[in-house]
């Protein structure tokens, strides 16, 4: 078990760690070389969004889902059962990711992205990370820190950089299909119901709970977190800004070649529910960028 509370603590040690977590790939060439040396063998934690994972990476010439890992049992098996049904291989079903350094695909809550990156690079590891890439910016310095000292190649994903579409509209941007581009909105609307107020009590018995808290300072189980709305508390999460906006933000600054803001408003607040949930509701950001040139979401 990982007994480490203090999470700045944890990624301080994590290039001595033995277990690792993100996406490692063996085997990366191409696709087309049916050659055994160049298969791709990958482990899934985390089956939530992992699941959506596992299934795309099942379907891909030469990558094999040897693996699927979470800390609740019960979601395991009829994972691995579809896998099964869809390839005609059953993957193994582990509890710890531990077990699976050697292969792995993370999918896990946002606290864990960057200690699951760093881990992989210690583990001499090329990693794939989805969005965020961290908790917070400290934690995404340390991976690229991490990236550099063990040279390895980390990606992180937001899901639209390969699409055929994007990537032509984009282009066309860059070559000033519609002018010079100085404003860009964005926006996510989604009615979220409450979470509600969660109520202390034992850990289920099919939840490694100490292991699903991993790098982050411990907090008692409620009933209301896992397996969903820890994206709505800052301990773990980051609001729709980190959960939903990311992938939005993205296909704006690709789109107008920007980098770093220079300047950000914030607003918002909880005006819809009172419950539990800690991060914003309704909330509307500003980034300003050098050239005069901005983005809203």
């Amino acid at each position: 078990m990982i007994d480490l509370h203090n999470r700045r603590e944890f990624l301080s040690n994590a290039t001595v760690a033995t277990f690792a977590a993100g996406v490692s790939l063996s085997g990366t060439r191409s696709y087309a070389d049916t050659s055994p040396n160049n298969r791709v063998i990958v482990g899934v934690m985390g089956l939530s969004r992992g699941q959506y994972l596992a299934s795309g990476f099942a379907r891909q010439q030469n990558v094999e889902v040897k693996y699927v890992c979470d800390v609740d049992s019960t979601r395991i098996g009829p994972i691995a059962k579809k896998l099964e049904s869809d390839t005609g291989k059953a993957p193994q079903q582990v509890g710890d990711f531990r077990r699976i350094l050697d292969d792995q695909v993370c999918a896990a809550p946002n606290h864990w992205h960057a200690p699951a990156t760093i881990l992989a690079c210690a583990a001499g590891k090329h990693v794939y990370v989805e969005k965020p890439c961290s908790h917070n910016p400290r934690e995404g310095e340390l991976m690229v820190e991490a990236a550099r000292k063990y040279n390895r190649a980390v990606q992180m994903g937001c899901q639209r950089r390969s699409a055929e579409g994007w990537i032509e509209a984009v282009q066309r941007l860059h070559q000033g299909v519609i002018g010079r581009v100085y404003l860009a909105r964005s926006w996510f609307a989604k009615p979220r119901g409450s979470i509600g107020i969660g109520v202390p009590g034992a850990v289920p018995p099919h939840i490694d709970y100490e292991l699903w808290q991993g790098p982050a300072p411990r907090r008692p189980y409620l009933s209301n977190v896992l397996h969903y709305n820890w994206n709505w508390l800052w301990h773990w999460g980051n609001g729709e800004l980190g959960n939903n906006g990311v992938h939005r933000l993205d296909l704006c600054r690709w789109a107008m070649d920007v980098d770093f803001p220079i300047r950000v408003t914030s607003s918002g607040g909880r005006y819809d529910w009172k419950d539990d949930q800690e991060t914003p509701d309704t909330h509307a950001v500003c980034f300003e960028f050098p050239e005069n040139r901005q983005i809203t979401w």
